[in-house]
């Protein structure tokens, strides 16, 4: 996250550098066929979930989808700055895809055998990616040095990721949980570095709708592995087909259409409008974005999982660890929603805390229901949330904020 240069730089630079002006921050080919790669990562995180579906396996689910989403990110906020179709960067892409293939397939062992592997190649790409933006800027002096400070907090979680997988046992855990912290209080302390300062958000003046769109792709990505999980489940051969596997078809399907209904129907489109007109995108490009996506996606594995519970077993009673997921899904979902809703429009989503409450309400009866009609309930608790934002009138953001007239604020 760097202060990216005028127009001007970027035709000193060869191309290399994004210009500013219309059409500029228009999502590329090369972006989305680098997307690709994660498409396989959220499923081998699903998976892992799904085949560990205890304390200990969402453990190990949720540090390596820290370190896919910071890869993807990061990835992101380089594309926001340079050029993905100028031939350098786009070999960067197909580098970096390359070793996210790597890190992807080392992910269902990442706590076993291929530890190192799936560290390595995490590291490859937060530090390659940043060595090849210092080289590639030598002529940019200002800019250079915001990623020189990148590099340095890159190298520093990379160590420890480097140390976590040599090590075994709960070693690993705490080294990649110390990692997992210098990577994600990096961007809150703007890459701080003795000698070198640090950056605001005021000098990362982005293409606010390119960096809104990237990540409504990332949601998407991991709502299209969700309906995918779907039909592969519902077509396993040893499925019996009666109505109750029907039904759970039915219903998982609805619950991925509330979960895409609460973010694309209104918000989606609002806060791109927000960020693009925005006195400080880098701002909310930080919080919004990079930070608050995460449990959104989070909360979508999550559902995947349970979508494929359901499905497989309907009926009886809900075992606690689907109760978990059932319900715990949404309500990641929903608390991301909430957080980026906050950040992006200055406003609390009581309908998003209204359904969080309700879903919490649900625990204490949720394994005396059979699994359909808990992932029923839950998928009528977000469609209400999703239903609620298209009733509430559209208005201008409190004072001090440049939000759109669109902007919902529930």
């Amino acid at each position: 996250m760097t202060q990216p240069p005028g127009e001007q730089d970027g035709e000193q630079g060869g191309g290399l550098l994004r210009a500013r002006g219309k059409l500029s921050g228009e999502v590329t080919s090369t972006e989305l066929f680098f997307d690709l790669v994660y498409v396989f990562a959220i499923t081998q995180l699903a998976h892992l979930l799904l085949d560990q579906l205890t304390p200990r396996g969402a453990w190990q689910t949720l540090l390596p989808l820290l370190a896919v989403w910071w890869a993807w990110i990061y990835t992101t906020w380089i594309t926001n700055w340079f050029q993905p179709d100028h031939r350098a960067v786009r070999a960067l892409l197909l580098a970096t895809m390359l070793v996210s293939l790597v890190m992807s397939v080392a992910l269902p062992e990442a706590f076993g055998s291929r530890g190192l592997i799936f560290a390595a190649a995490y590291v490859a790409i937060q530090v390659g990616r940043t060595v090849f933006a210092v080289a590639a800027l030598g002529g940019q002096p200002g800019l250079r040095r915001n990623f020189q400070r990148i590099l340095i907090w890159s190298a520093a979680a990379g160590a420890l990721w480097i140390a976590g997988g040599l090590a075994a046992g709960l070693a690993r855990d705490w080294l990649w949980l110390a990692a997992v912290a210098v990577d994600y209080s990096g961007p809150a302390a703007g890459f701080g570095v003795p000698g070198l300062g640090r950056s605001r958000t005021s000098d990362w003046t982005i293409e606010g709708g390119h960096l809104a769109e990237r990540c409504q792709l990332f949601i998407m990505i991991a709502l299209g592995e969700s309906i995918v999980d779907i039909g592969i489940t519902a077509a396993a051969p040893g499925l019996a087909y009666h109505p109750g596997v029907l039904a759970a078809l039915v219903v998982a399907f609805l619950s991925s259409v509330a979960l895409w209904w609460a973010y694309f129907d209104r918000t989606a489109a609002a806060s791109s409008e927000t960020i693009v007109s925005a006195d400080d995108p880098g701002r909310i490009g930080r919080s919004a974005y990079t930070y608050f996506h995460l449990p959104m996606v989070a909360g979508i594995i999550a559902a995947a999982v349970a979508d494929e519970l359901v499905i497989s077993h309907p009926g009886g009673r809900t075992r606690l660890a689907a109760a978990a997921v059932i319900l715990g899904g949404p309500t990641l979902y929903l608390a991301g929603q909430a957080l980026f809703k906050r950040a992006v429009f200055g406003v609390t989503s009581l309908p998003r805390i209204a359904g969080i409450a309700l879903l919490a309400a649900a625990i204490p009866a949720g394994h005396l229901m059979p699994p359909l009609a808990l992932l029923t309930v839950a998928t009528l608790i977000v469609a209400a949330v999703a239903a609620s934002d298209a009733a509430m009138p559209r208005s201008p953001a409190p004072a001090g904020r440049p939000a759109p007239p669109s902007c919902p604020e529930s």
